[in-house]
């Protein structure tokens, strides 16, 4: 049987149609064997949200030829979509594939297998259905694609460009993946897309209709949202998560700048109150969620004092974590004609610390106000005497290994947090609530 690696660089959706990609190859009688041991076909799915992400694409994409040469490589994923060429030129690729015509990649590696090539292919077309995408890991959670591409149409982003427009997939054949996702093991789902609120716009559907088919998957104990606007996250949903048996309380709300001038510029759609409001609500439904946000710091033209507006009014906010990026200049996006109004690269690097000094003093103060709460753990693979789990709210909990086993659902009481909010938990005559 032939061999094949998979590897994926960047965000859940793509580890979802990673997941997807080797079922599909699985199927045609291909072993999939770890990323770096020798195989006949290596896949990388690449990620383009960054000019660092892209180097690191093609870093490990020469890595990888270095250490194989032998082997069929092929590029798939956003880096493929936006500048195929520049991994094509890399010596070595066979193949390049962009985000919408994966469907068709398993065609292409049996081919590129069979010895059916003589110089690298490149094929990224425009325009594509929706594919269903799932995955599951070693861990008790899966991935599940709901939602591809996006009609906004942010200065900074290339994701419209690399993923097309909006489009859905059904709310049955979202809630079908997800019980076949339960039937192979999975606890929890996260629900993926590039902007999930726009779920259903194409096809008559709603978020708030699929989350409540989801609630009924009982095999499924926790379902996540992965990221959401502050200006699609509903009342209604919000109320939702708050009542339901399933979702948790944890919502993952994109900021990105913390002053309305920048927001502006940025071509966003809502303002910073928008954003407080959202918070507001969650925490009025939900005394304990966890709410992470994304900030970009250094985009063109933010002032010394635009950053000091984002900064005080993210300290003003009940947040429990941020994920900071540096403005990362992106060709073909409306602000990559800004630039004499660019910020130091230094100053981004500065901006960039400032913020994630502050994510690191959120999330702490979020794991002290839990401080003899009861919370559910969710256990996942144990390592090294060492098994991990999560709260319904994501805080992380640590025990001995023989204490519980992968999928256990604990009831714990949490103690102090350490320095990077997690917790160690005492295994003794705690109750598994299966």
């Amino acid at each position: 049987m032939p061999r094949i690696a998979l590897h994926t660089l960047g965000c859940k959706l793509n580890f979802a149609e990673t997941g997807t990609l080797a079922r599909a190859l699985e199927g045609r009688g291909y072993t999939v064997v770890p990323f770096g041991e020798e195989a006949d076909v290596a896949i990388l799915n690449t990620c383009a949200v960054t000019e660092e992400a892209e180097r690191k694409c093609r870093q490990t994409v020469r890595r990888l030829l270095a250490a194989h040469p032998d082997t069929v490589v092929a590029v798939t994923g956003c880096y493929a979509q936006l500048r195929p060429q520049e991994i094509a030129a890399i010596e070595g690729v066979d193949l390049v594939v962009g985000t919408r015509e994966k469907a068709d990649l398993v065609h292409r590696i049996e081919g590129l297998v069979k010895g059916e090539r003589t110089q690298v292919e490149v094929s990224c077309i425009d325009g594509a259905e929706f594919s269903p995408a799932s995955a599951r890991g070693s861990r008790t959670r899966g991935f599940l694609k709901i939602q591809d591409g996006c009609d906004y149409t942010c200065a900074f982003c290339t994701i419209p460009q690399a993923r097309g427009r909006s489009r859905s997939s059904t709310v049955s054949a979202v809630v079908a993946e997800a019980r076949r996702l339960a039937d192979e093991g999975a606890r929890e789902i996260v629900l993926s897309g590039v902007n999930i609120g726009l779920f259903g716009a194409d096809t008559g559907e709603s978020l708030l209709e699929l989350l409540r088919e989801l609630d009924t998957v009982d095999p499924i104990a926790r379902f996540r949202i992965s990221s959401i606007e502050p200006n699609l996250l509903t009342d209604e949903l919000i109320d939702f998560v708050a009542e339901s048996r399933a979702f948790q309380p944890h919502f993952h709300v994109p900021l990105q700048s913390g002053d309305d001038q920048v927001l502006g510029a940025m071509r966003r759609r809502y303002r910073r109150q928008v954003f407080a409001d959202r918070i507001a609500r969650i925490h009025q439904a939900m005394e304990y969620a966890a709410v992470g946000a994304d900030v970009i710091v250094g985009f063109p033209g933010e002032t010394p004092e635009q950053f000091e507006n984002t900064a005080r009014f993210i300290e003003d906010l009940p947040l429990s974590y941020l994920h900071v990026f540096s403005y990362s200049e992106r060709p073909g996006t409306a602000s990559a004609s800004l630039d004499a109004l660019a910020v130091d690269p230094r100053e981004r690097s500065r901006r960039n610390r400032v913020l994630s000094l502050l994510s690191s003093r959120l999330h702490h103060s979020f794991a002290v106000r839990h401080s003899g709460t009861r919370r559910e753990v969710l256990w996942e693979a144990p390592s090294n005497g060492i098994i991990t789990g999560f709260t319904d709210n994501y805080l992380r909990v640590r025990s001995s290994s023989d204490a519980y086993a992968r999928g256990d659902i604990s009831t714990i009481t949490l103690d102090r947090p350490g320095a990077d909010g997690s917790f160690e938990t005492d295994p003794r005559a705690l109750p598994v609530l299966g």
